[in-house]
C-alpha cells in the first residue's frame, strides 16, 4: 500500500494540522509500504539549519516524527513545494526521507503514475512562474542561505504575507493548472495518471489526450480539523479523510 499527501503547510500557527499529522504518522501511515509527500509539507522553510534552532523546536519535532516512521519500516519520499523549496540534504539525512525531483515517474507492476507538486502547471500566472524560476536558481539559493537564520525567517514571513495578499487579487484561473500545459505534460509522460497538489482544489479529473483517457488526481490541502491522503491499494486510488 502506498500513501500520498500534500499541502499540509505545517506551522506552529496551525496546531490542529500538526496534531493530525503526528497522529497520522503514528497510526495510519505505519500500515503503508511507502509515504509520498508531494510538496508544501511546511508553510515555510528558511534553510536546513532551522533544525538546530534552540529557540524553535517545531521543525526538529516534525523531522523526528518522520524519522520514527522510517525506522518503523515505512519508506518516505518528499518533493519540494512552492513553500518549502529550500529543503536540502541535511533535512533528508535527519528525517530519513528521500528527496524527489519534480516531476517524478512512479512505475509500479500494476500501473504508472507521474507525481508533481503542481505549481509548474499553473502557467497562466506568469508572475509566479518568474518567481519560481528565480528562487530555484542555485546562485539565488546560495546567496539567500548565506544570510543569518533570523533574517531568513523574517524574509520568509514577509514573502508569505505578500503571497496571501497577491492571491486575493488574482483571478481564479491563474491559481489553477493550465489545460493545455497539463495535456502537454500528460502526453510527455506517456499518458500516466497524474497525482499533484498545490491548487487546493481536490478533485479527480478525466483528460482525453490524443484519444487516450488519463486521470488527474488533485490532492487536498490540510485544515485544522482534518487532512486527506490518497491510498493506492495496488488496484485503485482512494481518498481517505484524516482526523
Amino acid at each position: 500500500m502506498l500513501l500520498f499527501i500534500s499541502d499540509l503547510h505545517l506551522t506552529p500557527q496551525a496546531p490542529g494540522v500538526t496534531r493530525i499529522f503526528h497522529r497520522f504518522l503514528g497510526g495510519r501511515a505505519r500500515a503503508a509500504e511507502h509515504l509520498y509527500i508531494l510538496g508544501d509539507l511546511f508553510e515555510a522553510w528558511p534553510g536546513d539549519d532551522c533544525l538546530d534552532d534552540p529557540d524553535d523546536p517545531f521543525a526538529a519535532d516534525i523531522v523526528a516524527a518522520l524519522l520514527a516512521l522510517v525506522k518503523a519500516g515505512v519508506a518516505v519520499s518528499l518533493m519540494h513545494g512552492n513553500r518549502d523549496f529550500l529543503l536540502g540534504e541535511h533535512f533528508a539525512r535527519r528525517s530519513g526521507a528521500r528527496l524527489l525531483p519534480d516531476p517524478y515517474v512512479l512505475s509500479l507492476p500494476s500501473g504508472q503514475f507521474v507525481l508533481a507538486h503542481g505549481d509548474a502547471l499553473c502557467t497562466d500566472d506568469q508572475q509566479y512562474q518568474a518567481f519560481r524560476a528565480l528562487v530555484r536558481r542555485a546562485d539565488w539559493q546560495e546567496a539567500f542561505l548565506a544570510r543569518p537564520l533570523a533574517e531568513r525567517q523574517q524574509i520568509a514571513r514577509a514573502m508569505r504575507q505578500q503571497s496571501e495578499s497577491a492571491k486575493r487579487d488574482k483571478a481564479e484561473y491563474l491559481m489553477d493548472v493550465n489545460p493545455g500545459a497539463t495535456d502537454d505534460f500528460l502526453r510527455a509522460h506517456g499518458y500516466a495518471s497524474l497525482i499533484h497538489g498545490h491548487t487546493h482544489r481536490p478533485a479527480t479529473h478525466d483528460h482525453i489526450v490524443d484519444g487516450i483517457h488519463v486521470e488527474r488526481w488533485v490532492m487536498a490541502d490540510w485544515q485544522e480539523t482534518h487532512g486527506e491522503c490518497l491510498c493506492w491499494s495496488g488496484e485503485h486510488l482512494l481518498r481517505e479523510r484524516l482526523r
